[in-house]
């Protein structure tokens, strides 16, 4: 999937993942059609992902804002690479993350990491062009994956975001990786759109009302 697009609960991925898991399907209708944002700029996206790792959305915005600012207004890999390691810092981020995006950008300007290949790539091919980069995990490429690219069968079970919604969706305490992977199995090919359900979720505030799973509804 390319560009914005929007999720009916009458679409074939909704209708198939409320078969699948009348939780899921639960929290889907207490929500409705979801617009399903693609950022254009696979670039800018990732150093603000890079920014935000351990941070809270309310900060990293910030952040993202003294960045774009010290960058004259576009955060691009030349108007980067014009900066060193602790002007990049004097924005408030850590020497690592300083670093990272350096590195990144160096990446992208040799050509190492080439965002209008990637849609020709698999998702483990994009994952792992991206994590070569020292301070980049699963987590930030799979953001690229789903919100540059529009993957439909990504799994961020890295994401304390999702794994907050999911912790409510199952009321469950068990958030490993094994776990996760055996309940979401069922979301297959269309893994990526519940992932986006449980956000808005999470966005909505809707998190803070409980499912009821035997008959399949959200009271308060």
């Amino acid at each position: 999937m390319m560009g914005n697009f929007v999720i009916t609960l009458e679409d074939e991925p909704a209708q198939h993942l409320m078969k699948k898991d009348r939780r899921l399907a639960a929290a889907m209708r207490a929500i409705g059609s979801l617009d399903c944002s693609v950022h254009e700029d696979g670039y800018a996206f990732t150093v603000g992902e890079i920014m935000e790792q351990m941070l809270s959305t309310k900060v990293s915005r910030v952040l993202y804002g003294r960045l774009t600012a010290l960058c004259g207004g576009s955060i691009t890999p030349q108007a980067i690479a014009g900066l060193d390691t602790e002007t990049l810092r004097s924005v408030g981020i850590s020497r690592a993350k300083a670093n990272c995006i350096l590195d990144f950008t160096k990446g992208v300007q040799e050509g190492k990491i080439d965002f209008a290949k990637f849609p020709e790539m698999s998702d483990e091919e994009v994952m792992q062009q991206l994590t070569q980069v020292r301070g980049i995990g699963p987590w930030t490429a799979k953001m690229v994956l789903i919100f540059v690219l529009g993957r439909p069968d990504v799994l961020p079970y890295e994401d304390g975001a999702f794994l907050a919604a999911y912790r409510w969706l199952y009321d469950t305490g068990d958030t490993s990786r094994a776990a996760v992977q055996q309940k979401c199995r069922k979301w297959k090919p269309y893994t990526s759109i519940a992932a986006r359900y449980l956000y808005r979720a999470l966005d909505t505030g809707l998190t803070a009302r409980k499912i009821v799973h035997k008959n399949g509804y959200i009271v308060s």
